[in-house]
């Protein structure tokens, strides 16, 4: 073997600890004018949020216009009128109008046949009270108590309708029509009450701004949750500020 046969390895390949730009990695500096630095400022923030960008503020954006928005309150003052004129009418009847009879001045008998009529399809199966706790307290409670019940109803109904075309107090009125809708379903009656009962639902939910066309503009304004309302939005614009100004520096 002559020398000319002996490869000398250089130190750079024989030594792995030598630095090389391609196996190692390079700490860049977190400056805001490296490209390491404005990965940070672009990345920082969304972490904070705790979600991807843009699907949480965009479902969040639809929810505060439809349920926080004046503009909204022109879609739910439909609603409200519609819903209240269908109460404020359900009520009329029963006290001066077709239906009195049977409300206002026969003790009640609409109510005791309707209550009597869903016990008795419980017990047999075929419609009717779906719970036997419910046929119960049809048959111990309301039955016996009808003739002060048919006007209760009435007059709720009636005050329920008032309510809602004013958009006085609307998450309150709406609430009550919901209960009452819950009552009629579960007693074995379907008919409008499911459609009811969901107009009812959306306006429980939008009561900040369903009223904005309507008495709930004035009533609401001095109140304490108004107040902390307008606290509230105050500092969620200074903090979607605050966020948008990092983003974008």
């Amino acid at each position: 073997m002559g020398p000319s046969n002996v490869v000398e390895v250089p130190d750079s390949v024989a030594s792995p600890e030598v630095d090389h730009p391609e196996s190692q990695p390079v700490a860049q500096p977190a400056s805001s004018n490296g490209v390491h630095g404005s990965a940070r400022s672009s990345v920082e923030p969304e972490s904070a949020e705790g979600s991807s960008p843009g699907v949480p503020n965009q479902a969040l954006g639809l929810s505060a216009w439809l349920y926080r928005s004046h503009v909204a309150s022109v879609l739910w003052l439909g609603v409200r009128l519609w819903l209240g004129y269908e109460w404020f009418n359900a009520g009329y009847q029963k006290i001066w109008g077709s239906e009195k009879a049977a409300f206002w001045f026969g003790h009640g008998a609409a109510v005791k046949g309707f209550a009597t009529a869903g016990v008795l399809g419980s017990a047999s199966g075929k419609g009717g009270a779906s719970y036997g706790w419910w046929a119960g307290f049809l048959h111990n409670f309301v039955v016996p108590n009808a003739s002060w019940i048919g006007r209760l109803i009435s007059v709720g109904e009636l005050l329920i309708g008032v309510a809602l075309i004013l958009g006085l107090l609307t998450g309150v009125a709406a609430f009550a029509g919901l209960s009452l809708n819950i009552i009629y379903m579960f007693s074995g009656s379907a008919g409008v009450n499911p459609m009811y009962a969901i107009a009812a639902l959306f306006l429980v939910l939008a009561w900040r701004n369903a009223g904005w066309f309507g008495l709930d503009r004035f009533v609401l304004r001095s109140t304490t949750w108004t107040r902390n309302r307008r606290i509230a939005g105050a500092n969620a614009t200074h903090r979607f500020s605050l966020h948008t100004y990092i983003c974008h520096n």
